[in-house]
């Protein structure tokens, strides 16, 4: 009912639809069966990065040269809703940790270190991660406190990361630090390898994404070779901003494809499921949070795809894109309550996909900037 009627799109090549069909294959083969086998494990198999990376998935956006496939915005949003099928965010944040980890080694880092690291990342035998949120504050990235001051030829760390995704299995973490002074100016970027001496990690334990590895990460006195700093001193933060952005995009495509497999189960649930002698579909209450949960997803879809056109004119819609995480990440949460409302009893199981995502909503709304700093920079490219 929901699905794209592909031939009237303005936005999708034949070309984005052949990648939609070997995405659909890839997720309905390779994810979806053994999705709550893996919430349940809280980790899924390293292989499975391979697996992504033999049908383009990984490499989607970055240099050829490195292993990587041209891909537009449009390529980047079927692959994160194809893979959101499987009403498994766990499996997809860690999976996709690399698009956040990795653009700015092959934006920023020298050409020695891109040569030596994207490609192991893109082939799925290494995995990549970013490692910005601190202890003491994850938004405020302006004022991070992990130091890393300048000895000969390293640099040395001292510091905490939290909340990290890929935390624990990350073989390439692309570190935000404090290499000069206070405010935005005195933040760096460095990659720090996994198996340096000093790094620890602790595991952490979360209300959803249960398969996905999440870390505290514990950095005591790490040695770190100067020609790992991404870009240049005191750049870190235009690094950060510029990579924000296109995090933001990708968790919008994401919860608003969490927000219509909602809408898909519930609405083969109320087919079958019977009360008062009738299908609840037949319902009126239930009819009307349907199509209520339709309408959403609709506006949602329609914002995200304009939004996409207009990045590949080449604008920078900033505000548009900090409304556009809320809008999804709002429209996922109504979405996901109703759905469950709708299954009852059976919704409050474990082992069904709106059980989880019901789970998975909160992660959303406060991952790549809660709802308040979206608003809030919103306003301010809006002069206000």
């Amino acid at each position: 009912m929901l699905e794209r009627t592909r031939v009237q799109s303005p936005f999708y090549t034949a070309e984005h639809e052949a990648f939609r069909d070997v995405m659909r294959r890839f997720v309905s083969r390779e994810i979806e069966p053994y999705a709550h086998e893996w919430d349940e494990a809280g980790e899924f198999p390293r292989g499975l990065y391979r697996k992504a990376s033999e049908i383009g998935l990984l490499g989607l956006g970055f240099p050829e040269e490195f292993g990587g496939v041209p891909a537009d915005q449009f390529m980047k949003i079927v692959a994160s809703q194809e893979l959101a099928r499987a009403g498994a965010g766990g499996v997809s944040s860690s999976l996709m940790s690399h698009t956040i980890g990795s653009p700015p080694i092959a934006r920023a880092a020298r050409p020695e270190v891109r040569a030596r690291v994207l490609p192991q990342v893109l082939s799925g035998e290494k995995i990549s991660a970013l490692a910005i949120t601190e202890p003491s504050g994850g938004s405020d990235v302006a004022n991070l406190r992990t130091k890393a001051r300048r000895g000969g030829d390293h640099y040395v760390v001292s510091g905490e990361k939290t909340f990290i995704t890929s935390g624990m299995r990350a073989d390439y973490l692309t570190v935000a630090v404090r290499t000069g002074g206070e405010g935005p100016g005195g933040v760096s970027m460095l990659l720090i390898e996994g198996n340096t001496p000093g790094l620890s990690r602790t595991k952490l334990k979360k209300m959803g994404w249960w398969a996905s590895d999440t870390a505290t990460l514990h950095f005591d006195e790490c040695r770190v070779p100067v020609e790992n700093l991404i870009g240049e001193e005191g750049q870190g933060f235009k690094i950060i901003m510029h990579n924000f952005n296109s995090e933001r995009m990708g968790m919008a495509a994401s919860c608003t494809a969490y927000a219509r497999v909602c809408v898909e189960e519930a609405i083969a649930y109320a087919k079958e499921r019977q009360t008062f002698g009738k299908p609840i579909a037949q319902h009126q209450v239930i009819r009307h949070k349907l199509v209520d949960m339709a309408q959403k997803v609709a506006a949602s879809q329609a914002m995200l795809e304009m939004l996409a056109w207009r990045l590949g004119q080449g604008e920078s819609p900033v505000a548009e894109i900090c409304m556009m995480k809320n809008q999804a990440t709002q429209t996922m949460a109504f979405c996901a309550s109703e759905a469950v409302q709708i299954f009852g009893g059976a919704g409050f199981m474990r082992g069904v996909k709106v059980e989880r995502i019901y789970r998975e909503v909160k992660v959303n709304a406060i991952g790549g900037g809660t709802e308040e700093i979206m608003k809030d920079l919103a306003s301010r490219q809006m002069g206000l």
